[in-house]
C-alpha cells in the first residue's frame, strides 16, 4: 500500500512545537526538570485527542500516554509503542526559536538572518546536497532549532493522523509515549510502564534517513570527590592541601589524544569531565564515562581512579571519594534476544523506498533504558542533523519518510503476527 504523508502539514506541525521553549535542565532535581516542558505536552494531548485518540493524556511527571486501539481481527498481534522527547538539550539556548522554512533549497550557503556568523553550507554539512530541490528547516541563527527531538514528536502525531484517517490500514494496539528530560539522563525515571502497556518500542530519535540504530554506548557518571586540608592561608605553610589545585592536575593528567571525545570515534570509548565545582576544602568533578563494551566501560572507571589516586598520593592529608553511577546500557544486548523489532523497522524503511543503514549511536535514548526496563526499543531516524546548535537544520522530506515508516511498521507487526 503506498503511504502518501503530507509533507506540509508536518512542516507546519514541527515548526508549530519548536517555538514552545522545552529546554530540560541538568542541575533540577523536580520531575521534570523544568515545568515549561509540560507547555508542549499539554498541546501534544489536546493534538491527540482531535485526532479521535481519546485516551490520550499527561501525568504530573509530564509524560504522555495515548493508544490507537486496535482494528485487526488477529489475535494476539503484539503492542508497539511509538516514542520521542518532548525537551531540548541545555547546550544551546532554546528561548525564542524563531524557524525558517527554505522553500527548494538550491544547494547555496544558507546565511541565518539573526546572526549572520551562523553559515549552513553544504561543503561542511554535505547532507544538504542530498536536500536540493526539497524543503528544509532552519531556526534563525541565535538558537538551537529543536529537531532534537520534535521531529520525531511531529513523525509519529502525523503518523497517527493518517492511521486514523486511513481505517483500511491494519493494525494492532498502538501505544504512543512523549517523554520529557530525555537530554539529562531521566526521559524514563517516572516512566509507568504499566500504564504504557507496551511489548515492544521505537524511539524516534535519529539522523539521516533511512538509519536504523540498534546499538549505544553504555553509560556511567563517575564523581570524583577531593578532600582537601584546609588552613588559613596566611599560616598555611605546610598545612594547607588545596583541593582545587588538586582537581585541576587530575584534570591535566587526563590524557588528551586519546580516551577524550575530542580524540575517539566510531566504537571507541572516552572518559569526559563535565562538571567541576568546590572551594579549598573539598572540590567535585564529575565525568561521564562511556563505551559500547561494559568490560571496557569498568577499565575506564578503574583507570579514572587509578589517575586520581595517583596525583592524590602526593598530597599528605588529601583524599578522594570516587563514586560511580550507572546510567544505561547498550540496548544491543536485549534487542539481539528479540531480532524481529530491529528486522521489522529494517523492512518498514525499506517499503518507504529508502536503503536501510544500520548504525551505532555514539551516546543513548530512551530506547537504551527503555530497552532494559522490558520494552525493546531501536531507534528510528528523524532526519535531524546539527544538534544541539544554532546551524541545526531538518528535511521535510526526511520527517515525512520517519511518518511513512511508523504507519508501515504497524502493518508488519500486524501481518507478520
Amino acid at each position: 500500500m503506498e503511504i502518501e504523508i503530507n509533507k506540509n502539514e508536518i512542516a507546519e506541525r514541527f515548526m508549530r512545537y519548536v517555538q514552545i521553549d522545552t529546554q530540560s535542565d541538568p542541575q533540577s532535581n523536580s520531575h521534570p526538570s523544568t515545568e515549561k516542558q509540560k507547555d508542549l505536552s499539554i498541546l501534544l494531548v489536546k493534538e491527540l485527542i482531535e485526532l479521535g485518540i481519546t485516551d490520550a493524556s499527561m501525568d504530573e511527571y509530564g509524560y504522555v500516554y495515548a493508544t490507537i486501539p486496535a482494528n485487526s481481527d488477529k489475535e494476539n498481534i503484539p503492542v508497539i509503542c511509538f516514542c520521542s522527547h518532548v525537551d531540548t538539550a541545555p547546550d544551546c539556548s532554546g528561548t525564542g526559536v524563531k524557524p525558517i522554512l527554505h522553500r527548494n533549497y538550491n544547494g547555496e550557503e544558507i546565511i541565518l538572518p539573526d546572526d549572520t556568523s551562523q553559515v549552513l553550507s553544504a561543503v561542511t554539512h554535505p547532507y544538504l546536497y542530498k536536500h536540493i530541490n526539497e524543503d528544509i528547516i532552519t531556526a534563525s541563527g541565535k538558537t538551537l532549532l529543536g529537531a532534537d527531538d520534535k521531529s520525531g514528536v511531529a513523525a509519529i502525531i502525523q503518523a497517527a493522523d493518517f492511521i486514523m484517517q486511513n481505517p483500511s490500514i491494519k493494525h494492532g494496539t498502538i501505544k504512543i509515549l512523549f517523554t520529557p528530560d530525555e537530554e539529562v539522563g531521566k526521559g524514563t525515571s517516572k516512566l509507568d510502564m504499566e500504564k504504557l502497556g507496551a511489548d515492544f518500542g521505537y524511539t524516534l530519535d535519529g539522523g539521516e534517513a533511512g538509519s536504523l540504530e540498534d546499538e549505544t554506548f553504555s553509560a556511567d557518571g563517575a564523581t570524583i570527590i577531593i578532600n582537601g586540608v584546609i588552613a588559613h592561608p596566611g599560616y598555611a605553610k605546610n598545612k594547607l592541601v588545596n583541593a582545587i589545585k588538586v582537581a585541576g592536575e587530575i584534570l591535566h593528567a587526563l590524557p588528551t589524544t586519546e580516551w577524550a571525545p575530542e580524540a575517539t570515534e566510531k566504537k571507541e570509548g572516552f572518559v569526559h569531565p563535565v562538571r567541576m565545582e568546590g572551594n579549598a576544602e573539598k572540590a567535585t568533578i564529575e565525568f561521564i564515562v562511556r563505551d559500547f563494551d561494559n568490560d571496557a566501560l569498568i577499565k575506564h572507571e578503574e583507570r579514572l581512579k587509578s589517575i586520581a589516586e595517583e596525583v592524590v598520593s602526593h598530597y599528605r592529608g588529601a583524599s578522594i571519594d570516587f563514586v560511580i553511577t550507572e546510567q544505561y546500557r547498550n540496548m544491543k544486548l536485549v534487542l539481539d534476544e528479540n531480532p524481529q523489532v530491529a528486522a521489522y523497522a529494517a523492512e518498514a524503511i525499506t517499503r518507504a523506498g529508502l536503503d536501510v543503514k544500520t548504525e551505532n549511536i555514539r551516546g543513548g535514548t530512551d530506547g537504551s533504558r527503555l530497552s532494559f526496563m522490558g520494552l525493546p526499543c531501536p531507534n528510528i531516524f528523524t532526519g535531524m542533523q546539527c544538534i544541539h546548535s544554532k546551524v541545526e537544520w531538518i528535511g521535510v522530506r526526511d520527517m515525512a519518510k520517519a511518518a511513512e515508516t511508523i504507519v508501515h511498521l504497524c502493518m508488519i507487526w500486524e501481518e507478520k503476527n
